[in-house]
């Protein structure tokens, strides 16, 4: 026992020699160590854990040491595991913020206006906003639109499917003309006709007229007004006539056409998409105008086709035209955007209709 002691005692007085031959630097360091393992240990009952703040805490103080000095030292985790925490220190202070992959950010003036076109003209798919913004001078892709549209839980219009004939009327469409007649019902349940004609290769739509009772007379004197509203260049261009076979589309009325060298091509029963052009703006007409209000007579139908026939030729965008309207075919686009410039809208038909135009 006695010897046991004396065996204590002079390790104790060579560990108070050994800390005397140190530096007081590396005294105070080891008392700050040992002062804030003791503060861990009195905070974290009944397991001590180690927050960020006590490893910066330690870690730093510890590297102030020599290796020897570390190895003596007490501590609550491994020499190693302190030089992992500083490594990550290190490597947090010099390692820069990730930047994210792919194209930057769209523009918030964009977005804002694509979500404005979107919510303003509920019947526009993507294709139609796409092609506005192209006319408002933003250079975007439909993909584009697509995008923001989906990410504000708008759902795009679906894509229509391809229409046969294609081949054919791509390689003559300057040169066809398509007649259709499309019929409107008053509030008073009375049917109205329009006598319609559209060209392929500009998407030009004429209204030839409105009338309650569609005649072979009528319709032969309308033909030969729109002929003649039509100048000689355009005139003896046209090649081929697309129209149905009404029982108002006679001899006589095909004669308009042939004597200005004009073959009439009648449509094939049961294949209306043979005059697809026509049919679709008759489709276009209904979802955005006619069946969006009630037409009290022929007076009042003649003013809102006249209308949505100055929007389709002065402003809408089409896609077989490269997004530009009838009108600006041949016009240089506008300049591109740079998300200063203040966009204006404008109504039509009593605010169904919307067209936008940038302003300085």
């Amino acid at each position: 026992m006695t010897f046991r002691l004396v065996y204590r005692f002079g390790c104790l007085l060579l560990g108070w020699l050994c800390l005397l031959a140190r530096s007081s630097a590396a005294r105070d360091v080891e008392i700050l160590v040992l002062r804030h393992q003791l503060s861990v240990l009195e905070r974290g009952k009944p397991k001590p854990t180690f927050a960020s703040g006590d490893r910066a805490v330690i870690a730093a103080l510890v590297r102030l040491l020599t290796k020897r000095q570390r190895l003596n030292l007490k501590l609550l985790v491994t020499p190693r595991t302190v030089l992992r925490w500083h490594a990550k220190l290190v490597a947090r202070k010099w390692t820069y913020p990730p930047r994210r992959p792919g194209r930057p950010a769209k523009p918030e003036a964009l977005r804002a206006l694509v979500l404005r076109l979107a919510r303003e003209s509920d019947t526009w798919g993507y294709r139609r906003i796409h092609g506005e913004l192209l006319n408002l001078g933003w250079k975007v892709a439909a993909s584009t639109v697509w995008e923001i549209l989906k990410q504000a839980d708008i759902d795009p219009a679906p894509q229509r499917a391809d229409r046969s004939w294609g081949r054919f009327l791509a390689a003559q469409a300057q040169g066809i003309l398509a007649v259709d007649v499309l019929h409107v019902d008053t509030v008073f349940l009375r049917r109205l006709f329009v006598l319609l004609f559209i060209e392929h290769g500009t998407r030009r739509v004429h209204i030839a007229g409105v009338t309650r009772n569609v005649t072979a007379e009528w319709a032969t004197q309308q033909a030969r007004n729109v002929l003649m509203s039509l100048d000689d260049v355009r005139t003896a261009g046209i090649r081929y006539l697309i129209r149905d076979n009404a029982r108002y589309f006679t001899e006589a009325f095909d004669a308009v056409f042939t004597a200005v060298g004009t073959r009439v091509v009648p449509i094939l029963p049961g294949a209306p998409r043979m005059n697809a052009i026509a049919e679709r703006w008759v489709a276009s007409c209904r979802r955005e105008a006619t069946d969006r209000i009630l037409i009290t007579g022929e007076r009042h139908l003649r003013l809102v086709v006249d209308e949505y026939a100055a929007h389709h030729n002065e402003h809408r965008p089409h896609r077989s035209l490269g997004q530009r309207c009838p009108d600006d075919v041949g016009i240089p686009h506008p300049p591109a955007s740079d998300g200063q410039s203040h966009v204006i809208r404008r109504d039509r038909l009593g605010g169904l209709i919307h067209e936008y135009a940038q302003v300085a």
